[in-house]
């Protein structure tokens, strides 16, 4: 490849880096909280709403319905509206951050049931508030499943990062469509796949080591 494909490939991974990272780092910090919710108000947990939890449930499910590609154009007037703009890496942040929300809040959800109820119940009978058994119980104890989900939740992002490429979103994905497909650029195309996957892999080895480190069943 020429050196200023090179630069290309170089400034695209940049910019994929830099949507996952933000939009990651946006959903975990809502979506974790909500997962907690859905979590502690079930019916029998430390605080049980049958009502807010089957609400919660239903907008949580209703948001993972909906298919990524229809979510960005939906949204366009909200992306818009936040970020000044409809297209680039910044304005992908938007509708990459509320399609990993509900999925980073079931995730969550999950590695919290795994939780022994033991542990609750112990904490409980020496006078623990809620609030004291969510940040010193149950997200402790189920730390090794939240960074499992919150593994699985970047490498997602990466394929949406892709995906949002095809419509403007910039990005390895935006590289491979207007480089490699439009201009019928086979180097530039593999060259797009092989770092995708080499990030991805990354990834993948990232939270597999952490997962471990913390993991002590």
């Amino acid at each position: 490849m020429s050196t200023d494909a090179w630069l290309l490939l170089g400034s695209a991974l940049w910019e994929t880096v830099y949507m996952v990272a933000l939009s990651g780092a946006m959903s975990f910090l809502f979506g974790i909280p909500l997962g907690v919710l859905l979590y502690s108000t079930r019916e029998g947990n430390i605080l049980q709403s049958p009502l807010t939890n089957q609400l919660l449930g239903a907008v949580v499910n209703a948001a993972r319905s909906v298919p990524f590609i229809i979510l960005m154009v939906a949204i366009i007037p909200l992306t818009r509206l936040l970020t000044g703009t409809s297209i680039g890496t910044t304005a992908a942040i938007v509708p990459l951050t509320l399609a990993s929300i509900p999925f980073v809040a079931r995730i969550a959800e999950g590695a919290l049931n795994e939780v022994p109820g033991g542990l609750v119940e112990a904490a409980e009978s020496m006078g623990a508030t809620p609030l004291q058994i969510i940040s010193r119980v149950l997200l402790p104890e189920a730390l090794p499943g939240l960074i499992h989900g919150i593994t699985l939740t970047l490498v997602t992002l990466v394929s949406y990062s892709a995906m949002a490429g095809a419509i403007g979103g910039g990005g390895l994905g935006d590289l491979g469509i207007r480089y490699g497909y439009h201009r019928f650029d086979g180097v530039i195309m593999a060259a797009t796949v092989i770092v995708l996957i080499i990030l991805v892999q990354l990834i993948q080895m990232a939270g597999d080591h952490l997962h471990r480190k913390f993991d002590h069943s």
